[in-house]
């Protein structure tokens, strides 16, 4: 079955950085658009950047200039580098892999930016 591993969160100061981690498994994933959402406590989920199969992207207002979204389709593997972090980033980010009406999710990981 079709599996999406998120991995690379956690606890880190204000002004540093994580990379986050998305492999997939059992899908074509290079024809797949993969998207980060965030969901925070007592808020609904969002989507913070979008890597779309031929190559573009696109990054939710809040976080531009900041985050950056990847992809290594010979790896299954998508990234979110999140650089300049804020207390406002923290949430947890789940990966999300989108082809028609075929749309997979990864279990999610923490991201905590705090002092």
């Amino acid at each position: 079955q079709v599996q999406l591993v998120d991995s690379g969160g956690g606890l880190v100061q204000p002004g540093g950085s994580l990379r986050l981690s998305c492999t997939a498994s059992r899908i074509a994933f290079s024809i797949f658009t993969i998207n980060w959402y965030r969901q925070a406590p007592g808020k609904q989920r969002e989507l913070v950047a979008s890597s779309q199969s031929g190559g573009g992207t696109t990054y939710q207002d809040s976080v531009k200039g900041r985050f950056t979204i990847s992809r290594d389709n010979a790896k299954n593997t998508a990234y979110l580098r999140m650089n300049s972090l804020e207390p406002e980033d923290t949430a947890v980010y789940y990966c999300n892999a989108q082809w028609r009406q075929n749309s997979y999710w990864g279990q999610g990981t923490q991201v905590t930016v705090s002092s």
